[in-house]
C-alpha cells in the first residue's frame, strides 16, 4: 500500500498541479459534484455576510463551487501545497476571495476565523489525523455554523469497492503514470480503499460533537463512492480570533489575494 502523508503528500500534490485541472476535467461529473455539495450547506441570502472557509482548496475547483453556491459571501480558501494554490492564483476571482498557504492543521492556530461554515472538499481522507482535524473545524466555527465534507468514501457495498479497484486499475493510475505521478494516483486508490465508509465518516462526525449528521451520494457513476456529509458544529463556542483578515504582511509569503 503506498500511501502519502504530509509534506510527502503536499510535494507530490506540487508535482502533480500542473495536470491536475486537465485530468479531473476527465472525470464526468466532478465540478457539477462539488457544486451540489457546496449547495448543500443551504446558505441564505447567498452567503452575503458570511465569511466561509474553503478547507484544502487545491487548484480552486472547490472554491468556485463555494463561490457559485455564496456568491454574495467573504471565502477564505487553504491548501497545503503551494503547486495548488498557484494554479489557484492563476484563475480570476473577485476581491472577497483570498488564498492562504496552510494545512489543515495550521488553520485553527493562524489567527483565522470564526467562519460561518466550512466547505472540505477532498481532505479528510489525507490528513493524518482526521479526529484532530475535525476538532480544529468545530473551533473555527460560529456556534451552530454549517460544515459540508466532499469525499472519496465508500458505501461499504463490494460491488462499489469493486468499481473503485477497477477504475483506479484501468485509468486513474495509468493515466496518472503518464502524466508522470504514478505515486500520487496510487495514493488516491489506497486511501480511499482503506478511508472510512461512508456510515463510518458519519459516525465520526458525531463523535466530534458535529449534529444533524446527513449523508447522500453523489449522482453518476462516482454514486456509492462519493459521499456529501452535511452537519452543523454544535454550540462550542468558536474561536475568538477577529473575522477581519490578517494582513499580508504579517503572513510573508503565506497569504495570497486577488
Amino acid at each position: 500500500m503506498s500511501l502519502l502523508r504530509d509534506h510527502d503528500l503536499a510535494r507530490a500534490f506540487d508535482h502533480a498541479s500542473h495536470s491536475y485541472d486537465r485530468l479531473t476535467s476527465l472525470n464526468p461529473g466532478h465540478r457539477t459534484g462539488l457544486l451540489r455539495s457546496a449547495r448543500r450547506l443551504r446558505l441564505p441570502d447567498d452567503g452575503a455576510g458570511l465569511h466561509l472557509l474553503d478547507l484544502g482548496c487545491g487548484t480552486g475547483a472547490s472554491t468556485r463551487a463555494l463561490l457559485r453556491a455564496a456568491p454574495r459571501a467573504r471565502i477564505t480558501a487553504v491548501d497545503a501545497s503551494a503547486g495548488m494554490l498557484r494554479r489557484a492564483l492563476a484563475k480570476p476571482w473577485p476581491a472577497r476571495v483570498r488564498f492562504l498557504h496552510l494545512t489543515a492543521e495550521e488553520v485553527a492556530t493562524a489567527g483565522e476565523g470564526p467562519f460561518d461554515a466550512v466547505f472540505a472538499a477532498y481532505l479528510f481522507r489525507n490528513v493524518t489525523d482526521p479526529d484532530a482535524v475535525l476538532g480544529s473545524v468545530r473551533t473555527l466555527l460560529r456556534p451552530g455554523g454549517r460544515l459540508t465534507v466532499h469525499e472519496y468514501s465508500l458505501s461499504g457495498a463490494r460491488r462499489h469497492r469493486a468499481l473503485w479497484a477497477a477504475v483506479c486499475r484501468g485509468v486513474v493510475v495509468p493515466v496518472g503514470t503518464l502524466t508522470g505521478d504514478r505515486a500520487l494516483y496510487r495514493h488516491l486508490r489506497h486511501s480511499v480503499a482503506v478511508f472510512d465508509t461512508a456510515p463510518s465518516f458519519a459516525d465520526r462526525l458525531a463523535r466530534a460533537g458535529f449534529t444533524g449528521v446527513r449523508v447522500a451520494p453523489v449522482a453518476g457513476w462516482q454514486a456509492g463512492i462519493v459521499h456529501t456529509f452535511v452537519a452543523r458544529g454544535g454550540s462550542t463556542p468558536a474561536s475568538t480570533a477577529p473575522a477581519t483578515s490578517t494582513p499580508a504582511s504579517s503572513l510573508p509569503g503565506r497569504e495570497h489575494t486577488q
